[in-house]
C-alpha cells in the first residue's frame, strides 16, 4: 500500500515573483528552446524589452531605438519619455507595476499586463536598467530578479530615454545562440507597423516609409504577383493585399504593433470579410477556397487592453475593438472597413478588379479539375494509413497536446530503412515520429498540385502532416529532414525542401521545418572508451583531439550515413540537446527565384557561382595522418 502523503500547512508554499517565474518561465513567455526557432523564449525576452520602447515611440515620443546584440548580451536604448526615477526598481522588479494601466498614458499598447520586462529581469544571470530623464539619471543592477547594485540620481546630458541590458540565464536557456534572420525579422516589423521610426541594429538602419505596403512589396517577387498591391488606411487599422501564383494562403498579422503569428480574431475577421466583400462587389457567389487561394495579405489593427491567449501574444482573443461595451466587434469593425475601401478601390481601378476576378475564376477551374483525383487519393491513402509501412507514429501530437510538450512534437522525414532503424529505435516514441523515404522523392519544380495527389508518396506525407486543407490541423510542431551527410543526402534534402515550399510554403514560413545536424565525426580513446566527443564540424574533430591528447592516443570515427550511427547513439543526438537548424527564407528570396535557381534547368547564374566556388579538397582525415582512424 502507498505510503500517504503528508498534506498540512506546512505543505502551502508561496512563492515570490521571480521564484515563479523562474519555476514556471513558460507561463511567461512560452517555450524555452534554444534559438533555433523563431518563438523560442530568447527571442521573447529581446520582444519585451523593445515593446517598451516601441509603446513610447507609438504614444509620440522617441523617433530612433538603438539595439545591439551580441553573443549573449542584449542592450536596448530609446529616446521616450524615461522611467520615472522614483520607480525604476518597481517597474522591473514588481509584478502588476507599470504605468500602461493608465489608459491615458498608453492608449493602444502591447504590454498591458505589467509582466514582461519583469520576466526578463527574472530569467536573466545580468539584468540592468538606466533611465534618462529631465537631466538626471539612475540605474539599478540585478541578478536573476535580486538587486545587486544601484545609483544615486545624479545629473547627465544625455537624452531623455531608457538604456537596458540583459544577458538570458544559460542555466534555463541552454545552449543557446541567436539567430541574425529571426532577429532582422523582427525588427522589420516593427519598423513596417511604424513607417517613420529609425531602428539602428548592430549597426544596420531599419527604416520603413509606407508600412504594410513596404512589407508585402519585400516578400513578394513583383513578376509573381497577379495585380498591384492594394494599400488601404484607416483609423486604426491598415490592410496590404494581392494575389500571387503559390499555393495556399499567406498572411501576417498585427495588434498593436504585435506580431501574432496565430492570428486570431482579427484575421479571422479580414478572412471572412475578404470573402464576403468580393463575393458582394462582383455579385458571383464563389467559393470561399477559390477567392482565398494564392492570397497574400498584411493586417494590422489597434485597439484598446487588447486580449491575447497567452503572455506571449502571439494570438489575439479580444472580440471588441474598446472595453467599452457600445465599441463595435473586430468582425464588424474589419468588415465595415473593408466593404467601404476594398468595394470602392476595385471600382476606381478597373485593371486591378478584373486582375482579382481572373485569379479567383482561375482557383476555382484549379480546385474543379482536381476534385476528382483528390477523391481518389484520400480514399488510397486512408487504406494506406491503416497499415501505413512509411509512417511510424508517434502517440502525441501538435492539436490534441495542450501543455509544452506540444513543441516537442517532431517528424523525421528520412531516407532509406537503415537510417530509418535507428531513428525509430532510439526516438521518444511520445513525441517524435518517422516518415520513411524510399529513395530519392520526384522532383516537382514547376509541377501543379495535382502531383500531390498522383504521387502515393507525397500524398501519404500530406495526410500523416495533415496539411491538405492548410496548417490549422498540422499533426507535428517540427518536420526535421534526417539525410546522410553526403551528395545524395543534400539531394534529398533539396527536393524535400521544393515539395514544401512549392505546395506547401506556410511550413517553411512558420518555421516548422527544419534540417536535422547528426555528427560527422566520432573522437574517442581508444583503450577505455570513458570520454567520447561527437563533432559536427573539422573544427570540432581538431580540438577534440587535442583535447584527448593527439596522436595515436585518438580513435577517429567518420560517420557518412545515418544508418551507420548505431541506435543507443543515435538516441543522443534526437533528445534534449538535439541539433537542428532551421531553414529560413531571407527578406530578399522570393520561393519562385529560389525554386528556379536550385531546382530549374542549369541556369547561367547558378553556373557561374559553381565556377566561382569550386574548389578541390582533400579528404578530411588525410590532414591527420597520427590519427587513427574506425
Amino acid at each position: 500500500m502507498a505510503e500517504e502523503v503528508k498534506y498540512d500547512e506546512s505543505s502551502i508554499r508561496s512563492l515570490d515573483w521571480k521564484e515563479h517565474i523562474r519555476l514556471r518561465p513558460g507561463m511567461y513567455i512560452g517555450k524555452l528552446g534554444d534559438g533555433s526557432a523563431a518563438d523560442d523564449g530568447i527571442y521573447v525576452l529581446v520582444k519585451e524589452i523593445i515593446d517598451n520602447s516601441i509603446d513610447e515611440h507609438t504614444m509620440g515620443h522617441g523617433k530612433a531605438i538603438e539595439i545591439k546584440i551580441m553573443d549573449h548580451r542584449v542592450e536596448v536604448r530609446d529616446y521616450g519619455r524615461g522611467i520615472p526615477l522614483g520607480k525604476l526598481v518597481d517597474c522591473v522588479s514588481k509584478i502588476n507595476t507599470g504605468g500602461k494601466y493608465d489608459s491615458g498614458a498608453f492608449q493602444k499598447s502591447v504590454g498591458l499586463n505589467g509582466v514582461g520586462t519583469k520576466a526578463v529581469n527574472a530569467l536573466s544571470s545580468y539584468f540592468k536598467v538606466q533611465s534618462f530623464r529631465e537631466g538626471k539619471t539612475r540605474w539599478v543592477e540585478f541578478r536573476k530578479g535580486e538587486i545587486t547594485t544601484e545609483s544615486a540620481e545624479e545629473a547627465t546630458t544625455q537624452r531623455n530615454g531608457t538604456h537596458m541590458i540583459f544577458e538570458p540565464d544559460n542555466t534555463i536557456f541552454k545552449n543557446y545562440h541567436y539567430i541574425p534572420q529571426f532577429l532582422e525579422n523582427l525588427i522589420w516589423n516593427y519598423c513596417y507597423l511604424n513607417a517613420g521610426l529609425t531602428i539602428n541594429f548592430n549597426g544596420q538602419k531599419f527604416f520603413s516609409q509606407n508600412g504594410l505596403l513596404d512589407l508585402l512589396r519585400n516578400k513578394t517577387d513583383e513578376d509573381a504577383i497577379r495585380y498591384p498591391i492594394i494599400h488601404l488606411k484607416g483609423n486604426d487599422i491598415e490592410i496590404a493585399l494581392t494575389h500571387g501564383n503559390q499555393y495556399g494562403e499567406e498572411y501576417y498579422s498585427f495588434v498593436n504593433g504585435q506580431y501574432t503569428t496565430q492570428g486570431g480574431t482579427h484575421l479571422a475577421a479580414f478572412r471572412q470579410s475578404l470573402v464576403d466583400t468580393v463575393r458582394e462587389h462582383f455579385n458571383k457567389d464563389y467559393a470561399v477556397e477559390d477567392v482565398r487561394a494564392s492570397i497574400i495579405a498584411a493586417v494590422s489593427v489597434r485597439v484598446q487592453e487588447p486580449v491575447f491567449e497567452s503572455q506571449t501574444k502571439t494570438k489575439l482573443g479580444s472580440n471588441n475593438i474598446s472595453p467599452d461595451s457600445n465599441s463595435p466587434t473586430i468582425r464588424t469593425f474589419v468588415n465595415d472597413f473593408l466593404k467601404a475601401k476594398l468595394d470602392n478601390f476595385l471600382h476606381m481601378n478597373p485593371s486591378v478588379r478584373e486582375a482579382m476576378k481572373k485569379r479567383i475564376e482561375q482557383s476555382e477551374r484549379e480546385r474543379k479539375e482536381l476534385a476528382g483525383i483528390k477523391k481518389l487519393a484520400n480514399d488510397r491513402a486512408k487504406k494506406a494509413n491503416l497499415h501505413n509501412k512509411k509512417l511510424r507514429d508517434c502517440r502525441n501530437h501538435l492539436p490534441d497536446v495542450k501543455s509544452e510538450d506540444r513543441y516537442e512534437t517532431t517528424l523525421f522525414i528520412t531516407e532509406g530503412d537503415s537510417a530509418s532503424g535507428s531513428i525509430t529505435k532510439s526516438r521518444n516514441v511520445q513525441t517524435q515520429a518517422v516518415f520513411s523515404l524510399r529513395g530519392k522523392p520526384l522532383n516537382c519544380f514547376g509541377m501543379t498540385k495535382k502531383v500531390v495527389y498522383e504521387n502515393e508518396e507525397f500524398n501519404l506525407l500530406q495526410h500523416a502532416l495533415d496539411i491538405e486543407d492548410g496548417l490549422d490541423n498540422l499533426r507535428y510542431n517540427r518536420i526535421v529532414i534526417a539525410t546522410d551527410a553526403d551528395v545524395d543526402g543534400m539531394h534529398i534534402r533539396l527536393l524535400m525542401l521544393t515539395f514544401f515550399l512549392q505546395f506547401f510554403p506556410d511550413l517553411v514560413r512558420n518555421g516548422h521545418v527544419y534540417i536535422l545536424q547528426t555528427p560527422l565525426f566520432r573522437v574517442r580513446n581508444p583503450r577505455n572508451h570513458k570520454e567520447t566527443i561527437y563533432c559536427y564540424s573539422d573544427d570540432e574533430r581538431l580540438k577534440a583531439i587535442k583535447k584527448l591528447g593527439g596522436g595515436k592516443k585518438v580513435e577517429i570515427t567518420r560517420f557518412k550515413g545515418l544508418g551507420e550511427i548505431s541506435p543507443d547513439e543515435f538516441g543522443r543526438f534526437i533528445g534534449e540537446n538535439m541539433r537542428i537548424e532551421p531553414v529560413i527564407l531571407d527578406k530578399e528570396a522570393t520561393i519562385p527565384k529560389l525554386l528556379s535557381y536550385y531546382m530549374g534547368k542549369n541556369t547561367p547564374d547558378r553556373q557561374r557561382f559553381i565556377i566561382d566556388n569550386l574548389r578541390v579538397e582533400k579528404d578530411i582525415l588525410e590532414e591527420e595522418p597520427v590519427a587513427e582512424v574506425a
